[in-house]
């Protein structure tokens, strides 16, 4: 996700519910942890609603004015927790107008990761309404993009990650990321590479046993020497990918995907799941674009 010497903060877009930090702390957390400033977003929509009727609505500029302010508070009340969370942390600010994906999405330009917070109050207004920002974020940014749920759930000890590998070459940069965050964390590493079956195909189950052992272990080789300190699993579990992935990660620090890719067995495409799981997953979901 970050290399040494590397500068480009880690981009939170903050909740204007104040009660809602739980992104916000996840953000901050990963900052203070790589040693990057934190740079709290907030976007600001059209203000075209509120008033109806025979009210006499304020001029634009009282409006916008209005809009301001709020977002102040907003990134105030951000900046004020994260300095009793992480007293060191360099943070900076940005306030904006528009649409808060293509804001947020010209802001991974430059962003080690973005983060964003997730209610899961309802799936389908959650993710596909017209307030998500997730789902279209996901496919356009240019860096990781973490959706953090909420509540905060519970993490098995010891803690681990969970990453999905699809056999392709667009899944080594998801597990680049979840080789970093394990080993940032002192966590253990799951990776899953899932074959789907289908009620009427029939098998050798040996052959295509060693075909995902050797795909796995192809894609965690150089890994294993560059962070010796991450235990690592590599399973192939056969099911469908995003059940298979969620509940692999139930109590996990985090599940990484990728957002691309095209793998050997049916069903495992990441791009797919990576939606999928954004559904159902109750920890952390890391989202990595392929490079370039």
């Amino acid at each position: 996700m970050s290399r040494p010497g590397d500068r480009r903060p880690v981009v939170v877009g903050v909740d204007p519910d104040p009660a809602r930090h739980t992104a916000l702390a996840w953000a901050a957390d990963e900052a203070a942890r790589r040693r990057l400033p934190l740079r709290a977003v907030h976007v600001e929509g059209v203000p075209t609603r509120g008033y109806r009727g025979r009210e006499v609505p304020p001029s634009w500029e009282e409006w916008n004015e209005a809009l301001h302010k709020a977002g102040r508070r907003v990134l105030e009340g951000a900046a004020d927790y994260v300095a009793t969370r992480h007293p060191q942390l360099e943070v900076d600010a940005l306030l904006a107008e528009g649409d808060p994906v293509w804001v947020l999405r010209e802001q991974s330009r430059d962003a080690t990761a973005v983060v964003l917070g997730s209610r899961h109050l309802d799936r389908t207004q959650e993710l596909f309404g017209s307030a998500s920002v997730a789902l279209p974020l996901m496919a356009h940014t240019h860096c990781p993009l973490v959706v953090v749920p909420e509540p905060e759930h519970i993490v098995q000890d010891p803690a681990y990650f969970v990453v999905g590998v699809d056999g392709s070459p667009h899944s080594a940069a998801a597990v680049d990321v979840a080789f970093e965050e394990a080993a940032l964390r002192g966590a253990e590493l799951r990776a899953l590479l899932v074959r789907e079956s289908g009620p009427l195909r029939i098998f050798d189950e040996h052959g295509p046993q060693q075909e995902a052992r050797r795909l796995l272990s192809e894609i965690v080789a150089g890994r294993r020497d560059r962070f010796p300190e991450v235990d690592l699993r590599h399973e192939l579990v056969v099911g469908h990918p995003v059940q298979v992935l969620t509940d692999a990660s139930a109590h996990a620090l985090g599940l990484v995907v990728g957002t691309r890719g095209r793998g050997g067995f049916t069903g495992m495409l990441l791009g797919s799941v990576s939606q999928g799981v954004l559904h159902h997953a109750r920890c952390p979901v890391i989202a990595v674009p392929s490079p370039g």
